[in-house]
């Protein structure tokens, strides 16, 4: 059955004003499964016009309120959390259990998080003879969060929570790739009990609707996760205005590993620790989150050990139906992104790239015979400079490349554009703090991947992005400071 969706505008669930649609393909099958609203500018103009009627009433929700709804949310995520669990695997073709034990819990979190955060926050007070200062932290207003579609309930709910707690309201535009979680989030918003025109959501093109939402006059802030070249877009857009902007943006990822991580003296479990995350760090999901390590440099005198233990385990990993419990990857989002990751692939045997596993396109029997399926990809013998290094594949392939010295590590590290995360594999104390500090990147992990702590800041440097989300980073964002300063009479 064709599944219909709609935009939330005020708590109305309503199509395009000019009736126009998009159509929504099963990554899996290659099919299309529904239709999503192509939104263009007299959408968003009604969106932010509900945002900006409820912004009063929305402000004026005491703390314990707003937070009260937002673990109402949470609850409703849970409840829901099988049906949400599929529509994500329908909507992305990633593995169901996969969307079940992490993509889903993840979003009620967030929501948890930030609605415990408003409840601990407080206010700065300065005082000094004669006068007291004090600070104000309203909210911005009507805010406008972008979201991607490769983690798309997760990413979502980890932008709205922070805006909507702190007492904005939202215009929420999820990628069109990926809006069914999206729209399910809108019913349970509407059951949980928030005023209508809180939280809108809007679906279609980024440069149709997107553009739309981002240069209106009454948006204060935007909150984006997605491409460079589209923040760079939103960031040259939304200057002129002075509007805020929180920008999360590609990684071309290096994971360094040193020879203290994988001889033969390296306790056993450790090594298996090592082997195992980066296999994880390089192809969970499919290879398209942005914290993937797309590059492992790995110490020459470990490089051969460590690339029959890690290739062996990728030719293991097995592709397949996204509900299968068994399956380790899914299908890849779209035929567009299919495509790219293949034509990738090509460049990278042109300039020279020898593939150790994978490379090349998996062919499944019905119903999954048109599905986006790419086999696990291993590549060597690239440098620094081609563009299978350099760009943004964002699939399942990764790079691996030899270094002689920690100098050399750094410099492969650091020899991008990028600068998202890095994660280094050592159980030297003094590299540890040398390269931590001379890492470029935003994220840095050390003997391990993608621990995450909420309350830390979350962003990048160079062209991975600008700004940071998480704790009281994100809080901050999405709020004006004003101080108070009254004299003694």
């Amino acid at each position: 059955m064709m599944k219909i969706l709609h935009n939330l505008i005020n708590h109305h669930l309503q199509p395009a004003d000019d009736g126009q649609t998009l159509p929504v393909y099963a990554p899996a099958t290659g099919q299309i499964y529904g239709q999503v609203p192509r939104s263009q500018a007299k959408d968003a103009e009604q969106a932010i016009a509900a945002a900006v009627a409820a912004q009063t009433v929305w402000q004026g929700f005491a703390p314990e309120a707003r937070a009260a709804l937002l673990n109402r949310l949470a609850d409703l995520i849970e409840r829901d959390r099988q049906t949400l669990a599929e529509a994500e695997s329908l909507d992305t073709g990633k593995p169901l259990h996969l969307a079940f034990e992490l993509d889903i819990p993840r979003a009620a979190q967030n929501l948890r998080f930030f609605a415990a955060a408003l409840l601990h926050r407080s206010e700065a007070v300065h005082a000094r003879p004669g006068f007291l200062n004090y600070t104000l932290t309203p909210p911005v207003g009507v805010g406008v969060c972008i979201s991607p579609w490769n983690l798309p309930l997760y990413l979502l709910t980890w932008k709205i929570a922070p805006a909507l707690a702190t007492g904005n309201c939202v215009v929420a535009k999820p990628s069109e790739v990926t809006p069914y979680t999206a729209y399910l989030l809108g019913l349970l918003a509407i059951e949980a009990g928030f005023p209508p025109g809180v939280l809108n959501i809007v679906h279609g093109l980024g440069h149709e609707v997107g553009t739309a939402l981002c240069n209106h006059p009454q948006v204060g802030a935007i909150s984006f996760t997605g491409s460079t070249r589209t923040g760079a877009l939103i960031a040259q857009q939304s200057a002129a205005a002075f509007k805020k902007v929180s920008l999360e943006m590609g990684g071309k990822n290096a994971a360094l590993v040193f020879a203290d991580a994988y001889h033969e003296q390296a306790p056993e479990a450790y090594r298996q620790q090592v082997l195992d995350t980066l296999l994880r760090a390089a192809f969970v999901n499919q290879g398209q989150v942005c914290l993937c390590m797309s590059r492992i440099l790995v110490e020459r005198s470990v490089y051969a050990r460590f690339k029959a233990d890690f290739v062996a385990r990728a030719r293991a990993l097995k592709v397949g139906d996204p509900a299968d419990p068994n399956t380790d990857q899914g299908a890849v989002v779209s035929a567009a992104h299919y495509e790219k990751i293949l034509q990738a692939l090509h460049t990278a045997q042109t300039e020279g790239g020898q593939v150790l596993c994978g490379g090349h396109a998996v062919h499944l029997s019905e119903p999954h015979d048109a599905g986006y399926f790419i086999a696990p990809t291993v590549l060597e013998g690239l440098g620094p400079e081609t563009c299978t290094n350099q760009e943004e594949i964002f699939g399942p392939v990764v790079a691996l490349q030899a270094f002689d010295s920690e100098a050399e590590a750094l410099a492969l590290a650091n020899a991008t554009r990028y600068g998202l995360a890095a994660s280094l594999w050592t159980r030297d104390q003094g590299r540890i703090q040398r390269l931590s500090r001379q890492l470029e990147a935003g994220i840095i992990w050390v003997n391990t991947w993608m621990a995450r702590d909420l309350r830390t800041p979350f962003g990048g440097v160079k062209d991975s992005g600008m700004g940071r989300e998480g704790g009281w980073y994100a809080m901050h964002f999405w709020c004006e400071p004003r101080n108070v300063c009254i004299a003694e009479i």
